[in-house]
C-alpha cells in the first residue's frame, strides 16, 4: 500500500501553525484538535514540526517560562518527509529507525498531508486481516 493510498482513506488535512506561536498555544491546539503534531509553516514552506515530545523536552529543561516562548524555539527543523508513492512498509521502517510518530507528506515540494505510525499500523493490520481472510475461504474453499 502507498502513502497515497492512506491519504486518499484518511484525508489531506494538516493542522498547522506559524513560528511566532507560543508553546503554550500550541499545546492547547495539540489538544483541542487531538493530534500528536502540528506542523509549522512559514507561507508555503515547512518550517518545522513540533511533537508532543518537543513540548515536554522542552518544558523539563526549561521550565514553565517555556510556555511563553515561540514555538520556533523548540520545534524540529530538521523535518523528514514521506512521498506519496512511498510504501507503508518503508515508512514504518524509517519512522521506526528514528523513533518519529509523524510525517509530513510533500509532493513537488508542497505539503499535501500528514501520516502518524498510527496510520500506518492501522493500514498493515487491516492488510494482514484481508491476507488471512483470503488464506481462509481458499483453505475452507478445498
Amino acid at each position: 500500500m502507498l502513502v497515497s493510498q492512506i491519504l486518499k482513506a484518511k484525508g489531506d488535512l494538516v493542522f498547522t501553525a506559524t513560528p511566532n506561536e507560543t508553546v503554550s498555544a500550541i499545546c492547547a491546539l495539540l489538544h483541542s484538535r487531538r493530534v500528536g503534531a502540528m506542523i509549522i509553516m512559514e507561507g508555503d514552506r515547512v518550517a518545522g514540526i513540533v511533537s508532543e515530545r518537543d513540548v515536554v523536552r522542552v518544558m523539563a529543561e526549561q521550565g514553565p517560562s517555556a510556555l511563553n516562548q515561540p514555538v520556533s524555539s523548540c520545534m524540529t527543523r530538521d523535518v523528514v518527509f514521506a512521498t506519496p508513492d512511498e510504501t507503508v512498509n518503508s515508512l514504518l521502517t524509517r519512522m521506526t529507525d528514528r523513533r518519529m510518530r509523524h510525517l509530513p507528506v510533500c509532493e513537488n515540494e508542497r505539503l499535501i498531508g500528514i501520516v502518524s505510525i498510527g496510520d500506518l499500523v492501522k493500514h498493515k493490520i487491516s492488510e494482514v486481516e484481508a491476507e488471512a481472510d483470503g488464506l481462509k475461504a481458499y483453505i475452507a474453499a478445498g
